[in-house]
């Protein structure tokens, strides 16, 4: 009775594959992961083109629906870790198709909404949840799991995936409200985030081990780890951990100054400044999407380079880069758009998010297995610089009538993000002890 037990136990385990497939399925893994957060990228497209419509049905400053975008993006940093935990205790599966539909529910439901307090509610704490259990924490526990070679590599085309979904939905998003007002628009994200949910449900693996095989690029068969219990404790647990550490603090800061100068200046803030400089807002939408163009450029091409270079000198380049771009935007924005905006918009869309993988790469070789965590605390960093600039981004511009003290500003602390890039010291990957 026992041996029959024992024998359809092991006939019912996943078998190491004995030979490698010609595609190895993690690069599916990695499709569907890319597809999702490409679906999942239109809630991002929207906030920065909602800010005129809603101040003219209902009056609400600039100020104020800067606030419900601080929200989202504090949320949707702050939940990240809290994610990756969750990951591991639940599976990756189940996590970011709860987190699909939360999207879904909280877009939808702004259509209803008649005060203030629901953009808040809405777009700020249910969309800000489900976006942070499907964050960039998101790809960084797939690529860990599933690739031991490429991860650089992996981690650019997934980080790319949102400035696809960016380039796919701005301009359709854009054009919805110009012509049908922007619950239209509310409604596409919705329908969105639903439609990806059957991808993730029925193609996403949680571990190789799972299909019995290795990770790609791996000499050794994995075995999948035992789900963790107290995902909360455990977060948490990493956070103090990682916060008695050096590199913790550089790298965490470093992002929030790229939160600040992407998530929260650009795209919220471009579309309505280039607007107050006679601009329309499609074709400011439009430069937008072409940042996402060559966002997706950049990105992948980061992520190669982070395989090849060193992490540290890349991250330093990027943000003085960037901070220089920053300083001359007052001078480019103009009516119409001309070659100086196009080489802004190039140059800037090359540089969004290539910090990606060499923040990435660097939380790997600091923390080892707990990266992922890790990681998920230095985007919370990444979304409270982006929610502080939402918010303050939008109040200066109703005290001072302009943007640029809002651009000088932001190129300043980008060319601090640099040389806090310089100061990481390299040391050998350390354990963050983690209560289980």
């Amino acid at each position: 009775m026992t041996q029959t037990s024992e024998a359809a136990a092991s006939a019912a385990a996943p078998e190491p594959s004995r030979r490698s497939p010609r595609i190895h399925r993690a690069w599916f893994v990695a499709a569907v992961t890319f597809v999702t957060i490409l679906g999942a990228a239109a809630f991002r497209s929207l906030p920065g083109l909602l800010m005129d419509p809603l101040n003219q049905e209902f009056g609400w400053s600039r100020g104020t629906v800067g606030a419900a975008v601080s929200i989202n993006l504090a949320l949707y940093g702050l939940t990240a870790p809290f994610a990756a935990a969750l990951m591991d205790r639940f599976g990756i599966r189940r996590v970011v198709a709860v987190a699909l539909t939360v999207i879904a529910i909280g877009s939808g439901l702004t259509v209803w909404m008649t005060a203030a307090w629901q953009l808040m509610l809405c777009w700020g704490l249910l969309v800000g949840l489900g976006t942070g259990s499907m964050a960039l924490a998101f790809a960084a526990t797939v690529t860990n799991r599933w690739f031991t070679a490429r991860r650089g590599l992996v981690t650019g085309i997934l980080t790319a995936a949102s400035a696809s979904g960016q380039l796919i939905f701005l301009p359709l998003l854009s054009w919805m409200i110009e012509a049908h007002n922007w619950r239209p628009a509310a409604v596409t994200v919705a329908l969105t985030a639903l439609a990806v949910v059957p991808f993730v449900w029925l193609l996403l693996r949680d571990h190789p081990a799972d299909v019995g095989l290795k990770p790609y690029g791996a000499k050794e068969f994995v075995e999948k780890p035992p789900p963790a219990p107290g995902a909360a404790r455990r977060a948490v647990t990493v956070l103090f951990s990682a916060a008695r550490t050096g590199p913790f603090w550089l790298l965490a800061g470093t992002f929030a100054i790229c939160g600040a100068s992407t998530n929260g200046l650009i795209q919220t803030h471009f579309v309505p400044a280039a607007h107050d400089d006679g601009m329309p807002v499609q074709a400011a939408a439009s430069l937008l999407a072409v940042i996402g163009v060559f966002d997706v450029v950049g990105t992948i091409a980061s992520g190669w380079f982070t395989d090849r270079y060193e992490p540290r000198r890349l991250l330093a380049v990027y943000y003085a880069l960037r901070g220089v771009s920053l300083l001359f935007l007052p001078m480019l924005l103009a009516p119409s758009v001309h070659p100086s905006m196009l080489f802004f918009i190039v140059f800037y869309g090359l540089d969004w998010v290539a910090t990606v993988p060499p923040t990435v790469a660097l939380c790997r070789e600091q923390y080892g297995e707990d990266s992922a965590i890790v990681f998920g605390w230095v985007l919370a960093s990444h979304q409270v610089g982006a929610a502080l600039v939402a918010f303050l981004g939008g109040v200066a511009r109703d005290v001072f009538g302009s943007y640029d003290m809002v651009w000088y500003a932001s190129g300043a602390l980008c060319a601090a993000a640099a040389l806090m890039a310089l100061v990481i010291r390299r040391r050998p990957a350390v354990k963050v002890a983690a209560v289980a």
